[in-house]
C-alpha cells in the first residue's frame, strides 16, 4: 500500500484498539437482551448503567440525565422535535444559527413547514461566531428553545456557549447544543454552561458508529422520541445497542483521560500547518476563528481552485480530506457555512477541510503541505480566471 494520510477525523474516526477489544465480548459472550429478567442478560443492564455514569461524570451531569441514541443526528432531532411537542403550547419560536449541522437546520425546516413554528436563523461574523447582542434581540415572549452548536463541524469555530446558555436561562428558555464535534475535544461542564440538552456521537471520538447520546437536564419535560418499549426510562424505545454503548463509554473515557495532552499536540500541529499554508500558498484564506477553534481543525479556501478537483488529486497522493460536512458530500452547492461567513460562491467552492487525529505526525503535515502546494499550482495553471487575474496584477 502506498502513502496514506487520514485528515478527515471530523467526518469519522477509526475505532481505538482498546474500544474494539472492550466491545467484542458483547457480540458473542455477553449477548443477552438487557430487558430480560434472568441474570445472564440483566447483567448487561448494569453494564449499560456504568457507561451512563462514565459519560455523565465527564459532563458534570447525573447518570439519569444521559440517554443513548443512534448517533448525533438522532439526538439533534430528538431535542428539537420533542421540545416542540412538549412546549409548543407555550410558544412556537425557536432560535438557531445559519451554520448549524443539517441535522438541526432540516429539523427546523420540518417544524416550520409541518407544525407552524417560526425559526430565527442568526447570522454569524466572518469567523463564524454568533453575536450575543443579536441573540438577545431575537428573543421573543414565545421563544421556547435556543439551539446553537458548541463548535462548527466545518470551520471549527467555538461558540461562546456559556454566555449563550446564561442568556437563555435568564429568559426562561431551554438551551440545546450540538456538541458532536466538541465532546472529547473540549472540556464541557453542563451546569457551568447552563446547558439543558446536549448531543454527541461515538464515531467522532474513536468509538463505534451508530451510537450517541442526548443529555437532558432533570426537570426538562422532553417526551418519548421512539415508542414501543420501556428502554431509556421509557423515552427511547428499542433494544439497547449493548456493544455500541460499551464502546461509546470506553471511547469517552479514553478521550477524557487523554484530552489535555492530545489536544495540545493537535493544536501545535494545526498551527504549524496553518502557518506553512499561509506562508507558502498565495491567495488562500483561513476559514474560522484563528484562536477560538477546535484543536484539530484546519479549513482553507484557495482562490481559482475547484474543491472537487483538489480532493481528487489529494486522494491520488494518499491524502484523505474533505470540502465540508460528510453529510453533504454529494451536493454540488457550496458549503452553507462558508456562504454564511460571507465568502462568495466561487471562493467557497475552493474550500478544503483537514482535521487531524491523535496519529497525525509533523512528517504527515509536511508531506501534505508539499503536495498541496504542487496541486494548487497545477490547478491554477489550468484556470483561465487565474491567468486573467495574474495578467491584471502585472498591469497594475
Amino acid at each position: 500500500m502506498g502513502k496514506f494520510i487520514y485528515l478527515d477525523n471530523a467526518a469519522t474516526t477509526k475505532i481505538a484498539p482498546e474500544v474494539m477489544e472492550t466491545m467484542l465480548p458483547y457480540f458473542t459472550e455477553y449477548f443477552g437482551n438487557p430487558s430480560s429478567v434472568y441474570g445472564f442478560a440483566s447483567q448487561n443492564k448494569e453494564r449499560i448503567a456504568k457507561q451512563r455514569e462514565r459519560i455523565a461524570s465527564i459532563l458534570g451531569a447525573k447518570e439519569n440525565e444521559i440517554y443513548f441514541t443512534g448517533g448525533g443526528t438522532e439526538s439533534d432531532n430528538w431535542a428539537l422535535k420533542a421540545t416542540a411537542e412538549a412546549y409548543g403550547a407555550k410558544g412556537k419560536h425557536i432560535i438557531t444559527s445559519r451554520i448549524e449541522h443539517h441535522a438541526i437546520l432540516h429539523t427546523c425546516e420540518y417544524l416550520e413547514k409541518q407544525h407552524g413554528f417560526e425559526v430565527t436563523y442568526l447570522d454569524v461574523d466572518e469567523n463564524g461566531i454568533v453575536d450575543l447582542e443579536a441573540l438577545k434581540k431575537a428573543i421573543r415572549p414565545d421563544t421556547i428553545l435556543i439551539s446553537i452548536m458548541f463548535a462548527n463541524n466545518e470551520i471549527g469555530s467555538i461558540q461562546p456557549i456559556k454566555e449563550i446558555g446564561q442568556i437563555a436561562h435568564e429568559h426562561g428558555i431551554l438551551f440545546h447544543t450540538d456538541a458532536v464535534q466538541a465532546f472529547g475535544q473540549i472540556l464541557i461542564d453542563v451546569d457551568a454552561c447552563h446547558i439543558d440538552m446536549l448531543s454527541a456521537s461515538g464515531h467522532k471520538i474513536n468509538g463505534p458508529k451508530g451510537i450517541g447520546f442526548l443529555y437532558i437536564r432533570k426537570g426538562v419535560k422532553i417526551r418519548s422520541f421512539i415508542h414501543g418499549g420501556a428502554q431509556e426510562r421509557k423515552r427511547r424505545a428499542g433494544t439497547e445497542n449493548v456493544p455500541g454503548i460499551i464502546g461509546l463509554g470506553k471511547a469517552a473515557e479514553l478521550a477524557a483521560d487523554s484530552m489535555e495532552e492530545r489536544t495540545a499536540a493537535e493544536r501545535a500541529l494545526r498551527d504549524y500547518m496553518i502557518e506553512r499554508i499561509e506562508k507558502e500558498i498565495p491567495y488562500c484564506r483561513l476559514n474560522g476563528d484563528r484562536t477560538k477553534r477546535l484543536p484539530n481543525n484546519v479549513n482553507f479556501s484557495f482562490r481559482f481552485i475547484e474543491g472537487e478537483s483538489l480532493l481528487i488529486m489529494l486522494d491520488m497522493k494518499g491524502i484523505c480530506a474533505s470540502s465540508g460536512s460528510a453529510c453533504t458530500s454529494g451536493s454540488l452547492d457550496p458549503s452553507h457555512v462558508l456562504l454564511a461567513i460571507g465568502l462568495p460562491h466561487e471562493i467557497a467552492h475552493g474550500s478544503l477541510r483537514m482535521t487531524l487525529g491523535a496519529d497525525t505526525s509533523k512528517d504527515d503535515i509536511d508531506y501534505v503541505v508539499e503536495e498541496l502546494k504542487k496541486i494548487v499550482e497545477h490547478l491554477r495553471g489550468m484556470s483561465p480566471l487565474y491567468e486573467d487575474f495574474v495578467r491584471k496584477q502585472a498591469n497594475k
